[in-house]
């Protein structure tokens, strides 16, 4: 259904329904501003759009609102937002910002090849408004990392599920005052999510940013991946343990890690990781299991404790 320009998608299993919302954010314009646009091609090798900063300004200013009211994030000095929240989340999508991605891979951009190449790249554009590339953000919180990538990548679609309805309540706000097209929430819990034929198996890209140990967040994302997706953990500090752990648990849930980046924050020099799994196989029916087993038996670290 659609609220305020924004599409929330709800449970057709589930008993509790949606309330009107009684607030209305009111963004101050008077918000300091967030670091220059050249910070992002600097660190991160890729640039917004004017228009793309200007939201993520507007962002900015929605947050600082929202937090008054739902107590959100205690990150809110520019430079602080900047960093951990909006470029963070966009560092984990890194890849996929240089490409031209749609619903079924990664297709690269046409160069230099005369007007062959020009025609080929209009049929291609014309195909990634058809198609969109489907995108989940696991857990959204006060919606990072869902929201920086759906500004940053206006033709996917970016749902943001969260357990917690007045963080959701947030962002449907927030989406309707952007006019975020491309953005829908969800709210229920995600291993109800992940047994429900409409959305298991129904995206390109998962993304999950500080919810639970790593195996959890395999069994969280992989069954709703399509074959041949990727999942983005989110991380700070990493161990060969958490990858053994981790290997185990994918493996089980039809995954393999694809790749693990080790790099550093632009202005607080803090560590982070990115691990990618993709899904080669089809997630076993029995995953993920009910509500609450996946963060009390983790998966790779039950496997550790039977061997």
């Amino acid at each position: 259904m659609h609220k305020g320009g924004a599409e929330v998608e709800t449970l057709t299993t589930s008993p509790r329904q949606r309330k009107p919302h009684t607030t209305t954010l009111t963004p101050d314009l008077r918000s300091p501003l967030l670091p220059p646009m050249e910070e992002w091609q600097l660190t991160l090798h890729w640039q917004p759009e004017a228009h793309q900063q200007a939201q993520f300004q507007q962002l900015y200013a929605l947050t600082l609102a929202g937090n008054r009211q739902f107590n959100l994030t205690r990150i809110t000095e520019p430079a602080e937002f900047w960093e951990k929240h909006l470029w963070d989340s966009l560092r984990g999508v890194q890849r996929f910002l240089h490409e031209d991605w749609e619903s079924g891979g990664r297709r690269q951009k046409a160069e230099g090849a005369g007007e062959a190449g020009a025609a080929e790249e209009e049929v291609k554009t014309h195909l990634s408004s058809l198609t969109s590339f489907k995108v989940i953000d696991i857990g959204t919180g006060a919606g990072f990392p869902g929201l920086p990538v759906a500004i940053a990548q206006p033709n996917w679609t970016v749902t943001l599920l969260d357990a917690t309805r007045k963080k959701i309540t947030f962002i449907d706000q927030v989406i309707a005052h952007m006019g975020l097209t491309n953005a829908t929430t969800l709210v229920e819990r995600v291993e109800q999510v992940g047994q429900q034929r409409l959305w298991r198996q129904a995206y390109d890209l998962a993304l999950i940013r500080a919810v639970a140990a790593a195996p959890v967040c395999a069994e969280y994302a992989l069954p709703l991946l399509k074959v041949g997706g990727c999942a983005v953990l989110y991380r700070g500090q990493w161990s060969e343990a958490e990858t053994t752990s981790l290997e185990a648990a994918v493996a089980v849930l039809g995954g393999k890690i694809d790749a693990i980046e080790a790099f550093t924050t632009p202005l607080t020099q803090g560590d982070r990781h990115c691990i990618y799994l993709k899904k080669i196989a089809p997630t076993p029916n029995e995953f993920p299991r009910a509500i609450g087993i996946p963060a009390q038996k983790p998966l790779g670290l039950e496997l550790d404790t039977e061997a």
